[in-house]
């Protein structure tokens, strides 16, 4: 029986990656160094800081200096705020809102610091601070088990009982490395292969798929 589902935010409740790709291509780009728009997808979930120092060693031999990380955040950040409002992924609003109903509790599990983030989605799904593990919570981002284990210990529901929703290959691992059931739902730019060769135990194409087969299980039919 699933007794709480842990939601990543970027790609699987909002279309916001095409967002993210296109700023952290831009604001290396910037800097004089190359970035390809399915590394955001494949990079998602790890810190900013990790991205950039995974950058500044393949271009550069070295990591990034402190001063060097917040330019280039600080550049991605007012990229991000300028950029067009994602829309709600299809099914996701009405999922996350009809779960609770079914004696699901629903967490959110984000990489994201953003301070609007409480509200944005207490307002559009629901969730109320207690139920968010956000970048700010938490000393280790995907793929270390950390976010999803805070999660776990804050429902207080067993393992098996939990199941995560991911779309990036490192919130899948850290899913997994956290014991945990992971469904993937696919609506990057990555190959199946990506998702699946992470660990992911389901494998979906789209929110609607996914939606009507979690809302099938959650209702035992």
């Amino acid at each position: 029986m699933i007794r709480s589902v842990f939601f990543d935010m970027d790609g699987v409740l909002y279309d916001s990656m095409p967002n993210h790709e296109f700023s952290w291509c831009k604001s290396f780009e910037a800097e004089g160094m190359a970035f390809r728009p399915e590394e955001a997808y494949a990079n998602e979930g790890r810190t900013a800081r990790g991205t950039i120092n995974l950058v500044f060693n393949r271009e550069l031999g070295r990591d990034a200096s402190e001063e060097e990380v917040e330019r280039i955040y600080a550049y991605k950040t007012r990229l991000m705020r300028e950029r067009p409002q994602p829309a709600i992924l299809p099914r996701m609003q009405e999922l996350l809102r009809s779960l609770p109903e079914l004696g699901v509790k629903v967490y959110v599990v984000t990489g994201s610091r953003q301070p609007s983030l409480v509200g944005k989605l207490h307002d559009a799904f629901g969730i109320e601070k207690e139920t968010l593990v956000c970048g700010a919570d938490v000393k280790r981002g995907k793929p270390d088990p950390e976010p999803y284990l805070m999660a776990l210990e804050r429902c207080g529901f067993a393992k098996g009982e939990c199941l995560v929703v991911e779309n990036a290959p490192l919130g899948v691992a850290s899913g997994k490395a956290a014991g945990l059931t992971v469904w993937a739902v696919n609506t990057g730019k990555l190959p199946d292969s990506a998702l699946t060769g992470a660990g992911a135990d389901r494998l979906f194409h789209s929110t609607t798929e996914l939606a009507e087969e979690l809302t099938r299980v959650v209702r035992g039919e």
